[in-house]
């Protein structure tokens, strides 16, 4: 008897994500569908609490894309494949690493292909670490002035955590990775501060320092100590943060 594998779908239209159920069920019998989403931050939940082993994810969703959902599955030791209505999208996926695309409308034979290949790569061992791969389709993608980081799936202890980014009081990146702060507690994600930076909106988060970037709003006020080094007082943080001469001009008149 063949072992259950675990999958979740995220498919914003209700007919093709009720067509890809049905075939999967008939594609692959023993196949566990923990979660059949409509919208990002249900999937979101299901790949953190889930860990699935497989998840088909739409690209382009509203609000929280499958980039972001990839993330989490990713993360988590799972395998990605992203579900596009666009030829250009899932060239540009299956480049970047995906373990396979399917074109919308999903076909039945392409969708055997699909599982076949997703049954050997579920024998063959794999990082379980964020793909940069997805950070650079994700950048292949974004139209110019769109800001897609809405959430961030970052490791805290042993569990993976999914962190909104209205939650964020600053970022700091310190050897491999980057401290992701909230007011309460914090996490890690593994990502170059170059790229976390592209990815965020320069009206609400500054960098003050090679190693930091902070929420606007969250700052309190700029402050130097006795040897006249400048430094950032938060509102819902007790640390002082480092400000970088090249980023001293930021807060004139602050």
């Amino acid at each position: 008897m063949s072992a259950v594998v675990t999958a979740l779908i995220a498919e914003d239209e209700a007919p093709q994500r009720a067509a890809l159920l049905d075939m999967l069920a008939e594609a692959w019998p023993e196949l566990e569908v923990v979660g059949a989403c409509e919208d990002g931050p249900s999937a979101l939940l299901v790949a953190a609490e889930q860990r699935p082993q497989v998840a088909f994810l739409d690209i382009r969703m509203p609000g929280v894309g499958g980039l972001d959902i990839a993330r989490a599955v990713v993360a988590g030791g799972g395998l990605v494949v992203f579900t596009t209505a666009y030829d250009e999208y899932a060239i540009r996926a299956f480049e970047a690493g995906a373990t396979d695309y399917l074109l919308k409308p999903v076909q039945a034979a392409r969708l055997q292909q699909t599982v076949d290949r997703l049954r050997i790569r579920l024998q063959q061992p794999r990082p379980v670490a964020p793909a940069p791969a997805i950070d650079e389709l994700e950048a292949q993608l974004r139209p110019r002035g769109e800001r897609l980081i809405r959430w961030i799936s970052a490791s805290a202890g042993d569990s993976v955590r999914m962190i909104g980014i209205d939650e964020v009081v600053y970022f700091q990146a310190q050897d491999k990775y980057v401290r992701v702060v909230t007011a309460a507690d914090e996490a890690v994600i593994r990502m170059p501060l170059k790229e976390l930076l592209a990815g965020l909106d320069p009206d609400l988060f500054w960098q003050v320092h090679r190693s930091v970037v902070v929420r606007v709003s969250a700052i309190e006020r700029l402050r130097k100590d006795a040897l006249g080094r400048p430094g950032l007082r938060l509102k819902s943080r007790p640390e002082t943060l480092p400000v970088s001469a090249a980023f001293v001009h930021r807060f004139r008149g602050m």
